[in-house]
């Protein structure tokens, strides 16, 4: 029984937090402050503190429409799909690039180290290359080493 008495009364206070709070200035400059409006000052002068009162609400604080709401969660999805896809593509660009690097590299290595390389022509024959051939191609893949890796 006394939480209930407690709650009523607690209630009944809470009506007093929404009164209005007005503040205005005589004529002799004395400022005042009270919840009603006095009958003798223009509107103009008196102050809502709590913003009772007040028509002028921007549109921003305004609850936006379920179709707004879908339209921004669309936006922001395909926003969201587009940094994947491009990060997909970075990822798969910078994963070709070490891959290709390797390549020159081990072919740079085979190059320097070997002897006698040999290759297969257009017929399918076996032909080995002579130091000119080896150079050029040591210097192409000295270029892909320097394009591919960092």
């Amino acid at each position: 029984m006394k939480s209930f008495l407690l709650t009523v009364a607690l209630s009944l206070l809470a009506l007093n937090a929404y009164a209005e709070l007005n503040k205005w200035v005589d004529a002799d400059g004395k400022v005042h402050y009270s919840d009603t409006r006095p009958p003798e000052v223009t509107t103009e002068t008196v102050q809502d503190f709590y913003g009772k009162g007040k028509s002028d609400k921007s549109d921003t604080s305004a609850p936006k429409s379920y179709i707004e709401r879908e339209a921004e969660w669309k936006k922001s999805r395909q926003e969201k799909a587009d940094a994947a896809k491009k990060q997909a593509e970075k990822d798969k660009e910078a994963e070709d690039k070490k891959h290709n690097c390797a390549a020159a590299r081990e072919n740079a290595r085979v190059l320097q180290d070997s002897p006698r390389i040999t290759t297969y022509n257009e017929k399918g024959e076996r032909e080995f290359l002579d130091d000119s051939a080896r150079a050029q191609r040591l210097e192409e893949a000295q270029k892909s080493i320097s394009e591919n890796c960092n």
